[in-house]
């Protein structure tokens, strides 16, 4: 039996995944559970599952996450916590949202675990810091995002994993998000609530947002380089709003392998969690005896400009795709607060940029400092242009 610990276990991923794990209680058992604030989902949560350990990130609810659960559970609270978590279990779920899980990325690594990773931030924003750890005995980074997994499996069925010496290039698939086919004048008009409504994915409201400027795209663009080692200019997006080809590699002899499932996110963390087997749940089938049709189109960078943002930080290096991901995570958390329209996010995340200092990514405080310094350079924008 596995056991497996879920950082974020009450968001999105998180909460999948339990999913996952009910449907093969005779294959994983859950041996901790951590969130950053939501103590009674929490509660509720490890009641269930009975883990080892549980931890929550705010101090201020150690007490009564304590009060809620079996006294023979261990209790921890504060940021530490989640990477000690990290520690724990063979597979280690890193579901936390942004750049807070890069700690338990590294953790994950460094003690020797296997990584089913959600947290794309932690790689795009330290990839320097997160390689040399992929080398540590026992060590194996999965992907959970739906592309990065589909991509793994396509590399994984040429027979060589990761690395593909006869790769040409790897494609990404978008949906295209809920504004696909607007104009820059149409974007103009957009609410939160049109951002949030994802017409295929169910995420959390920052990756759903990201979707809708394409950023989320970007973001693996950078993931996609730093997993499997390809360069830039051999990584493609290309939208298909049906999201049944979740990603494609594309090989020197013209052959392409894809992966395609319905949509469903617990298709990409079962993977995660049997690998290197498969579940023995069907999530996300295909009835290939249904019509069904497909199509592909090239994204339109010129509107949504975040996609291009991304590949410019990802070809800087260095501390820039940490600075571009601060820079986006202060504007999406504007947009979301109802500070700035959303036609201000990749406005705000180009001015970031043009302030790049151009560092590298040699420490965890020079990542710290730079992806503080994106979210920075947003502020001072923000400010200057409500005045």
């Amino acid at each position: 039996m596995t056991t497996v610990s879920v950082l974020g276990s009450t968001g999105s991923i998180g909460t999948q995944t339990l999913e996952v794990v009910r449907s093969e209680p005779d294959r994983f058992r859950i041996s901790a559970l951590a969130a950053w604030s939501s103590v009674e989902a929490l509660i509720a949560q490890v009641r269930e599952f009975r883990p080892d350990i549980a931890a929550i990130g705010r101090p201020e609810l150690a007490g009564q996450l304590k009060a809620g659960i079996p006294s023979d559970i261990e209790v921890l609270a504060g940021d530490g916590s989640f990477q000690e978590l990290a520690t724990r279990g063979e597979v280690v779920v890193n579901g936390v949202v942004g750049f807070a899980g890069l700690g338990v990325t590294l953790a994950a690594l460094g003690s020797g675990r296997r990584l089913a990773l959600a947290n794309k931030e932690s790689l795009i924003a330290a990839g320097p810091l997160v390689q040399p750890l992929r080398s540590t005995p026992g060590a194996e980074l999965i992907p959970v995002d739906s592309e990065h997994s589909a991509l793994h499996q396509c590399l994984r069925a040429d027979g060589q994993n990761p690395k593909m010496r006869n790769l040409h290039q790897l494609v990404l698939t978008a949906s295209g998000g809920p504004f696909r086919g607007f104009s820059s004048d149409d974007l103009e008009r957009v609410t939160l609530e049109d951002a949030l409504a994802h017409p295929t994915w169910s995420m959390g409201p920052k990756i759903t947002v990201d979707s809708s400027t394409l950023m989320n795209k970007g973001l693996e663009v950078i993931e996609a380089h730093e997993l499997f080692g390809v360069p830039y200019e051999n990584i493609e997006v290309v939208v298909h709003p049906e999201s049944i080809v979740h990603s494609m590699a594309v090989f020197t002899d013209g052959t392409t392998i894809a992966q395609l499932s319905e949509p469903d996110m617990k298709l990409p963390i079962a993977y995660a969690l049997s690998y290197p087997e498969r579940s023995a749940k069907p999530f996300g089938s295909i009835d290939w005896a249904q019509p069904k049709s497909l199509h592909f189109e090239p994204p339109d960078k010129d509107t949504f400009r975040c996609l291009g943002l991304a590949y410019t930080a990802g070809q800087f290096g260095g501390t820039a795709p940490a600075w571009m991901n601060g820079a986006n995570e202060a504007a999406v958390d504007a947009f979301l607060k109802g500070s700035i329209p959303w036609s201000m996010i990749p406005t705000s995340i180009e001015s970031a940029l043009d302030e790049y200092d151009g560092n590298e990514a040699d420490s965890i405080d020079s990542v710290i400092r730079a992806d503080q310094r994106g979210r920075e350079c947003v502020a001072t924008y923000l400010a200057e242009e409500s005045r």
